[in-house]
C-alpha cells in the first residue's frame, strides 16, 4: 500500500490510506499522503469484522473524495456504500483471493457468507485489479467483469547492488518475511531447521506467533540461535536486513486457490536485495522462474525437502549455484520493478479520475 498510495501522491492526488491500529502497531512514518487508524476493541473473529466495517463507514462518511478504493472484501462494503451514496466510483483492489484463504476455505458457512459479499462486489466495480495473472484470468472467469495486473513488485533502488559472491557468504541467515499465520510453511521450516547448516531470522507477526515461538523452544532452536523472531519490522529496516540474509523462504501451503495462485512480494523483495531464495512450485513462482532463473522451486514442504534445498544453498553447499542464482537477481531487478508496475497503475487510475 506503501507503494500504491505514494505512487499516486507523487502524479499529484490527494491521497488517504485507512487502517486499523493494533496493539503492537509501531508508529506510522511521515509519508507523502496522508494516513489514518481506526482503533477497535475486538482484535479477530466476526465481532471484529462487523466492529470494523461499521467504524469505516462511519470515518468514510465523513470524508470527501473522487473516488474510493477497498483493498480485498473485508473493507469492500463499507468503501463501496460510501461510492454509492456519493455517487463517485468505486475501486476493488484484490490483494488476494480472500474467499480461497486457508483461514476462510475450511470453514464452509464463513466461505459462503464472504463469497456472496465477492459476487455482490466484484460486478459493481468501476476499476478492478489483482496482483498476478493467474487470480486476475480466475475472477475473471468467476464473475465476467476485466481485472487489471498491477503486481506488489519492489521499488528498483537507485544505489546498486554489489557483485555477486562468487561463493555462498559466511555468516548470513535464512530470512522469513510476512504473517506468521496458517498456511505459510512456518512449522515444517522450524521442524527442518536442526538438520540446516545455518540460522532462522522471522520477521512479522500473526495468528501463529506464541504457537510458533513455542516450538521453536521445544525443538532447543531459539536456545542454540538457530532461531530469531524479530516481530514487526519496519519497511526501511527490513530491506536492510533482507540485504544481508544468505537465503529467503517464501513457502505456502496448498490450502486454497488464493495460496496456489498467489504472486507475494516477497519473492520480488528477495529478488531486489540479490539473494536466491527457496519457493514453493505453485504456478506463479514456476513462471517467473523459469524466465529469470533466481529460486530453488520446491515440491513439498517435507521436512528433509526444505533442509536439502536451503542447504544447498548454505555454506558447504553448492557455491557455483549460489553464484549464479544471485547474478541473475541482479539482471532481473531492472525488469521486474515497481517502475514498470506504477506506469500500468497510473494509467488504470487516469481512466477513473484525474488528479
Amino acid at each position: 500500500m506503501q507503494r500504491i498510495c505514494g505512487s499516486l501522491a507523487k502524479a499529484g492526488y490527494e491521497v488517504l490510506l485507512v487502517g486499523r491500529q493494533w496493539p503492537a502497531s509501531a508508529p506510522l512514518t511521515p509519508q507523502p499522503y496522508q494516513q489514518h487508524r481506526l482503533r477497535c476493541h475486538f482484535t479477530r473473529g466476526k465481532f471484529f469484522y462487523l466492529e470494523y466495517n461499521l467504524r469505516l463507514l462511519g470515518y468514510l462518511l465523513r470524508q470527501r473524495a473522487a473516488a474510493w478504493c477497498a483493498i480485498d472484501l473485508d473493507t469492500a462494503l463499507p468503501v463501496w456504500l460510501r461510492a454509492r451514496l456519493g455517487g463517485q466510483p468505486f475501486v476493488y483492489d484484490a490483494h488476494e483471493l480472500f474467499t480461497e484463504v486457508p483461514e476462510v476455505v475450511n470453514r464452509p458457512l464463513v466461505q459462503g457468507l464472504w463469497r456472496r459479499v465477492e459476487r455482490f462486489i466484484v460486478p459493481r466495480a468501476t476499476l478492478a485489479y489483482t496482483v498476478g495473472p493467474a487470480l486476475a484470468q480466475l475472477l475473471e472467469q468467476r464473475y465476467g467483469h476485466p481485472f487489471a495486473v498491477i503486481r506488489n513488485i519492489s521499488r528498483l533502488a537507485a544505489d546498486a547492488l554489489p557483485p555477486a559472491p562468487a561463493t555462498t557468504p559466511e555468516g548470513g541467515f535464512i530470512l522469513y518475511q510476512g504473517v506468521l499465520n496458517v498456511g505459510r510453511g512456518l512449522e515444517q521450516l522450524l521442524e527442518a531447521m536442526p538438520q540446516v547448516n545455518g540460522r532462522l531470522v522471522l520477521c512479522g507477526e500473526g495468528d501463529l506467533s506464541v504457537e510458533l515461538r513455542a516450538r521453536a523452544e521445544a525443538l532447543g532452536l531459539v536456545q542454540t540461535g538457530k532461531v530469531e523472531f524479530k516481530g514487526y519490522v519496519l519497511p526501511a529496516a527490513l530491506r536492510e536486513l533482507t540485504r544481508q540474509a544468505t537465503v529467503g523462504v517464501m513457502l505456502l501451503e496448498n490450502q486454497g486457490l488464493s495460496y496456489y495462485y498467489s504472486l507475494a512480494n516477497k519473492f520480488f523483495d528477495y529478488l531486489h536485495a540479490g539473494i536466491p531464495q527457496v519457493v514453493i512450485d505453485f504456478p506463479e513462482y514456476r513462471t517467473l522462474n523459469e524466465q529469470y532463473g533466481v529460486a530453488d522451486l520446491v515440491p513439498d514442504l517435507q521436512p528433509a525437502t526444505l533442509a536439502a534445498a536451503l542447504n544447498r544453498l548454505l555454506p558447504g553447499g553448492d557455491a557455483a549455484h549460489y553464484h549464479r542464482l544471485a547474478e541473475n537477481c541482479r539482471r532481473a531487478r531492472p525488469e521486474l520493478s515497481w517502475q514498470h508496475e506504477e506506469t500500468r497503475l497510473l494509467a488504470l487510475y487516469q481512466g477513473v479520475v484525474r488528479p
